[in-house]
């Protein structure tokens, strides 16, 4: 049967009057393009800008920011005061760059929000606009209510999450206006929801704490010659040694108070060979044959320890020549308390003495996992019982890396809040056809509005 295809203005008939203009606001979003160097997170921080604007915010409640270098780059912050000034601010954060998307490659045109079966599709439509618009959304209707919260609510909406080597709006909000964003503790993306390959709403989790991402340089560097007379040394064959070492090492296995809570609720709910090794690995992290079950799953794999993992290779100049130059980029996901000074001592050991390594710029600052606080896993599991009863909410880590190392590494907790629920292939998250159900959408925004609210009193 034919899909139903609308591609202006979607507006399904469950919206409520509160949700249009919510819609609005994400649909706007979804299809301002922001990809680094191709389009434009200044222009998306300034429409933003302009709703909040319009419902009653004034210029001295918003900062928009960007720098010489980077006019594209920009960000907003914005500041809903709390009427008791002795309450700690709460932080809400977003960031609006989004992964390039090829039209040619895409089912749909990545940058136009398009209604299909009961998904919006597009690029940025779960990562991270969703979130970035419930927060934006979230910030107008408490101005709207008239009645400000007890504790003061910032929201940052920032760019550069999405690019190593990008200007990074958190960083630098981190580094020059650290007063401008203090807060007790920041809600981010990294947490959220699984749904089944049948749709049916599976887990809920809560990110405590990340890994940090780093990439790192292999180089093979040989006088190179004629290749019709071929010699031992060889850059791309010392390379790809170098490279297949990688491959075949695992790091230890590692557990915070996060991962150990998460493993103990997994080891229940899977039951089985997958439980019992799970339970075992727990006991013993030297248990390889319980660490082999374990690491079937991928997820599970990266959540026990430091991974690396080859993304980009370059070599060679010419195809009648010996390469005289060959590299590759290892993209490694440490664990926390684990430092890139020690992976790249690894990665080293494993390369060789024919292959220089390197660790990338920039170094980001070392993941440091927040505490299990009830004050803010409380809230966030009792009103997902209300949302979403029957699904359980669990602790994790995250596999993957946030802005929150920066509010992290000047003293501010960031938990990565639950709410929005994905599929399991993670709904096409940089990749192709990204995703998100309609429901889920508006069932997110609920619970995330709800969320805020009861943490600012």
């Amino acid at each position: 049967m034919a899909a139903t295809l609308i591609t202006a203005s979607p507006a399904p008939a469950q919206q409520r009057a509160d949700q249009r203009a919510f819609f609005d606001l994400y649909k706007e979003l979804v299809e301002t393009n922001t990809v680094v160097d191709v389009g434009s997170c200044t222009q998306a921080a300034a429409q933003i800008a302009a709703r909040m604007k319009a419902a009653g915010y004034t210029d001295a409640d918003l900062t928009s920011f960007s720098t010489p270098d980077h006019p594209k780059d920009g960000g907003l912050v914005a500041v809903l005061k709390g009427s008791d000034p002795r309450a700690k601010p709460i932080l809400l954060l977003g960031h609006i760059d989004v992964v390039a998307a090829k039209r040619e490659d895409w089912t749909r045109d990545p940058f136009k929000l398009i209604e299909e079966n009961g998904y919006y599709y597009g690029r940025g439509t779960v990562d991270d606009k969703a979130m970035s618009a419930v927060w934006a959304d979230t910030m107008i209707r408490l101005k709207q209510s008239g009645k400000a919260p007890k504790r003061t609510i910032k929201m940052a909406l920032t760019c550069g999450e999405e690019t190593t080597y990008a200007f990074n709006g958190a960083e630098w909000l981190a580094k020059n206006k650290p007063d401008l964003i203090a807060a007790e503790f920041v809600l981010n993306e990294g947490g959220g929801g699984r749904l089944t390959s049948d749709g049916k709403r599976e887990v809920l989790a809560i990110q405590v704490g990340e890994k940090a991402a780093q990439n790192y340089t292999f180089v093979a560097t040989n006088p190179g010659g004629h290749s019709s007379q071929p010699t031992p040394d060889n850059a791309i064959y010392e390379l790809a040694d170098a490279v297949k070492a990688v491959q075949g090492y695992e790091f230890p296995v590692r557990f915070t108070d996060t991962t150990r809570a998460f493993f103990t609720a997994a080891a229940k709910q899977a039951g089985g060979e997958m439980g019992g090794a799970i339970t075992r690995l727990l006991a013993n992290p030297n248990d390889k044959a319980a660490d082999a079950i374990v690491s079937r799953d991928k997820a599970f794999h990266s959540t026990l320890r430091t991974s690396c993992v080859a993304t980009l290779v370059n070599a060679g100049h010419a195809e009648n020549a010996l390469p005289q130059r060959a590299t590759a980029n290892i993209n490694c996901r440490i664990f926390p308390g684990e430092t890139v000074d020690g992976t790249l001592a690894t990665l080293q050991k494993l390369a060789g003495a024919k292959v220089k390594v390197t660790a990338n710029q920039p170094v980001r600052p070392t993941a440091i996992p927040p505490e299990l606080d009830p004050k803010v896993i409380g809230p966030a599991t009792s009103l997902a019982a209300k949302h979403f009863p029957g699904v359980p909410v669990v602790p994790m880590m995250s596999t993957g890396a946030t802005d929150g190392i920066f509010f992290e590494a000047i003293g501010i907790p960031v938990y990565g809040v639950p709410g929005m629920f994905i599929d399991k292939d993670m709904s096409g998250v940089h990749g192709l056809n990204e995703r998100i159900q309609v429901k889920s959408l508006y069932d997110g925004r609920d619970y995330l509005f709800d969320l805020v609210k009861a943490y600012a009193g």
